[in-house]
């Protein structure tokens, strides 16, 4: 397992003795967002929100500008550029890596240039450019698996062994990108924990994170915080979700995950804290 990821002007240390996994605050920058009801779409919002997490120990903003719930429609271009780049430029010194998530190769062109750091595709970089736009950068990049796309991914999942076939689209994803001259301590994986799945495919995803990670080799991000599955698992509503996201979070860890991305910084940092040191 590589000891750093290489994310633009950063390298995040994964193996260190003592240190507990990277954590990865979520800043949606959307007015339809599922998660938070889009209370941070403002940029004045969004910045207060972005300093919060700072202050809470959070290692990697995530910044995302549209919405990938499932249903949700797709946003253009241009609209994306208008959510984003805003808070990349009034971010991009703030002492923490920036990710982008998006899955348009003109935003990651945009953002890799305004100062972004990751890279963070849900569609894995199949998009047309989208290789290409990340290739000569040294920005960090997030491989994840979705099964179709966010307006039918759940209508109607289906896998023959999900762990199996997670591992080789991620894998068949990772050579391709290695061959278009990206270098593999640039690359991150992500399951794709509720893009594509029922609540038996994310669990089962879930027990095997250090199968997947071991399998290829790559530090492994897990995203579950607030998602449906713990809906599912706890029977609470999204507001009633931290326990369930702090325990998602913890599970993963303890199968080796380098990377949690979640929306509650603070709860989750102490309580990485706190595994770390009974470990």
């Amino acid at each position: 397992m590589q000891q750093y990821l290489q994310c633009g002007r950063y390298r995040l240390p994964l193996n260190t003795p003592g240190a507990r996994p990277l954590v990865m605050g979520i800043l949606n920058v959307t007015p339809d967002s599922f998660s938070d009801g889009g209370r941070f779409h403002s940029l004045e919002c969004a910045l207060s929100h972005a300093e919060q997490m700072i202050a809470d120990g959070v290692d990697i903003i995530d910044i995302g500008g549209e919405s990938s719930r499932p249903g949700s429609p797709a946003l253009s271009l241009e609209e994306e550029l208008d959510r984003v780049m805003p808070a990349i430029y009034a971010l991009r010194d703030c002492g923490k890596p920036l990710s982008i998530d998006t899955y348009k190769p003109l935003v990651m062109r945009e953002a890799i240039a305004a100062g972004a750091d990751l890279i963070n595709d849900i569609n894995a970089f199949r998009a047309p450019g989208a290789l290409q736009a990340v290739a000569e950068s040294d920005c960090g990049l997030c491989v994840m698996h979705m099964q179709a796309d966010p307006q039918t991914m759940q209508l109607n999942p289906r896998y023959q062994d999900v762990v199996t076939q997670v591992i080789d689209f991620l894998r068949e994803r990772v050579t391709a990108l290695e061959q278009g001259g990206v270098a593999r301590n640039r690359i991150s994986i992500d399951p794709g924990f509720g893009f594509g799945k029922t609540l038996a495919h994310n669990v089962a995803l879930l027990q095997s994170v250090d199968v997947i990670q071991e399998r290829l080799d790559l530090p492994l991000l897990a995203g579950m915080s607030r998602k449906s599955m713990l809906g599912e698992l706890t029977g609470k509503p999204l507001e009633k979700r931290l326990a369930g996201s702090l325990a998602t979070a913890l599970a993963a860890v303890a199968r080796g995950a380098k990377i949690v991305r979640v929306h509650d910084v603070a709860e989750t940092v102490d309580a990485l804290k706190v595994w770390q040191a009974a470990r």
